[in-house]
């Protein structure tokens, strides 16, 4: 079944009584939300991705999409489709003048929170000047970000700072009666836990990639196997208060936005066990060990070493392309291809 036949049941339903409530609301978003499971299921017969999963309407997070015709926008006021009144919007910043947005999404997070985002072009996202600074990155845990300049920027593991808030109030969910009132109340409170952590995570990692991307033209950074990592139940709550995937896909549509180049290397380079002075490989290297001596008398830091080599490969695949894939040709990674690995679980390296 195909949006055309799904959106002839979908006029189907509001005609029945169990349905009618559908009425109530624009038909936009719903036939939106019919074309983003098109979508879904092409890809997955495409092979691009799973499945598509069951939206559960309480861990989900609600949103309806509106597209040109479902509403009014005049002099930076919005009136949504079937609203009688414009939204109360209070501004995170302007939209630059003389542009109207493309479509609209309003959602809501765990929080309670409500969010407007407007799709539109910005004429003021210009590409920079090219500069000759060039930089590898290596992404870890004791540091977010180490350079390979030898810059280390620390990690505000963010996560482990309101754990014990995030606690108690899970605990207090657990002991409220399920359906209840009391129990919607108790969600909401992890719900701002949770959006006090991923706001200040967001944050951080928008300061540090926009400035890696105004002081660098070229970036090289690992293709690592977040996913795989992330069944790693010693570091999977480090892995993902780190926000290692959220970090790769700023840099890859703001590098695109000014006009950097963003290399990606293969995540099977032994970059922490091989010296940068003398390409020698070691036999082995434990996560405990952060410095260790190489027989050319070189002394190396684990993390600058890998950052040093990262920067080399990239630079040596821009040149002859081995070892390394190219930046992704659209920001989100829809028309990336997927590299088959002999493994199956990705290797940890900090």
């Amino acid at each position: 079944m195909d949006y055309k036949a799904s959106s002839a049941l979908l006029t189907a339903w509001k005609r029945t009584e169990q349905l009618a409530f559908l009425n109530e609301v624009s038909c936009v978003p719903l036939q939106q939300t019919l074309r983003h499971l098109q979508a879904a299921f092409l890809n997955f017969w495409a092979k691009r991705a799973r499945h598509p999963r069951y939206k559960s309407r309480r861990r989900s997070r609600p949103s309806a999409e509106y597209t040109r015709s479902a509403f009014r926008w005049r002099d930076g006021v919005l009136t949504p489709a079937k609203m009688a009144e414009p939204l109360n919007i209070r501004w995170s910043r302007p939209l630059p003048a003389g542009v109207e947005p493309s479509s609209v999404t309003v959602s809501r997070d765990a929080a309670g929170r409500w969010f407007v985002a407007l799709l539109c072009d910005d004429p003021h996202v210009r590409t920079l000047p090219v500069i000759s600074s060039e930089v590898g990155i290596d992404l870890g845990l004791d540091h977010l970000v180490v350079l390979s300049n030898g810059e280390k920027i620390t990690n505000p593991r963010h996560e482990r700072r309101d754990r014990r808030a995030l606690a108690k109030a899970q605990r207090a969910v657990a002991r409220k009666r399920k359906d209840s009132n009391n129990r919607e109340k108790a969600q909401l409170a992890v719900g701002r836990v949770h959006a006090r952590i991923a706001d200040r995570r967001a944050d951080r990692l928008h300061k540090v990639t926009t400035r890696l991307v105004r002081e660098n033209q070229t970036l090289v950074i690992e293709d690592l196997a977040v996913a795989n990592m992330l069944r790693n139940r010693r570091l999977a709550r480090s892995i993902g208060d780190a926000g290692w995937r959220q970090f790769r896909e700023m840099l890859e549509y703001k590098a695109t936005w000014y006009g950097r180049r963003l290399v990606v290397v293969d995540r099977w380079l032994p970059s922490s066990k091989s010296c940068s002075t003398c390409g020698v490989l070691q036999t082995a290297l434990p996560l405990n060990v952060r410095t260790w001596n190489c027989d050319c008398g070189t002394t190396h830091d684990r993390d600058v070493n890998a950052a040093r080599n990262i920067l080399a490969a990239g630079l040596a695949a821009t040149v002859c392309g081995a070892g390394a894939r190219p930046q992704r040709n659209t920001p989100g990674g829809r028309s990336a291809t997927k590299q088959k690995s002999p493994r199956t679980r990705g290797k940890v390296n900090f």
